[in-house]
């Protein structure tokens, strides 16, 4: 486990804290949430970059499986 020393402005620390943000659990779950924002939109980028001639069925199904299989990957994570 990694420990992590923020250093953040005194009201906002406050309004955090009363908000429940600042516990570990609040934390882990905002940063899982951030990267799974930046993972979708790295695949959007991704898949806007592709000729569109080349966007057949076929593509699609394997951008949908590779979806699955890293969703997966992270609830494994999760969970273990």
């Amino acid at each position: 486990m990694t420990t992590i020393q923020l250093s953040l402005p005194d009201d906002l620390a406050q309004k955090a804290t009363k908000a429940g943000l600042l516990s570990a659990e609040a934390i882990q779950d905002m940063l899982r949430e951030q990267l799974r924002r930046q993972a979708g939109e790295t695949l959007r980028e991704a898949w806007n970059r592709l000729p569109k001639e080349e966007l057949t069925p076929e593509v699609e199904q394997e951008v949908v499986e590779a979806v699955r299989a890293y969703r997966a990957e992270q609830r494994a994570r999760r969970v273990g």
